[in-house]
């Protein structure tokens, strides 16, 4: 398994990103998808999940309504696109592989994350 993100960088406040998971080595429509942030200094946050076929959505209550997350199974890619982004963005955000087609089971696989940095 194989989870590789991109897309990160610095954005000011305010600004958008789009980030991709690009998955290799499983079946990727076969399961649900995670993303998870981590600040600088702070453990772990759950962000935003989608069902194997990404008809089922799920946010974190702090992102709900500023980003958007979705698959392409076509291209065993996860996106997520945030908008609105704050200071308290930033962080390395990874996608992880969850062990069913639906969220909330633990995560399995992970990315190696990327860098988003929002600053003026």
């Amino acid at each position: 398994v194989q989870l590789v993100e991109s897309g990160g960088g610095l954005v000011q406040p305010g600004g958008s990103l789009r980030l991709s998971c690009k998955a290799s080595g499983f079946f990727f429509d076969d399961y649900a998808m995670t993303w998870v942030r981590q600040a600088p200094g702070k453990g772990l946050e759950w962000v935003s999940a989608i069902n194997w076929n990404g008809g089922s959505t799920y946010y974190a209550e702090s992102m709900e309504g500023r980003f958007t997350i979705s698959r392409d199974n076509a291209k065993n890619t996860l996106y997520l696109q945030m908008h609105s982004l704050k200071s308290d963005d930033t962080g390395v955000y990874y996608c992880a592989k969850d062990p069913n087609r639906w969220p909330y089971y633990g995560l399995e696989y992970w990315g190696k994350g990327i860098l988003v940095t929002v600053s003026s």
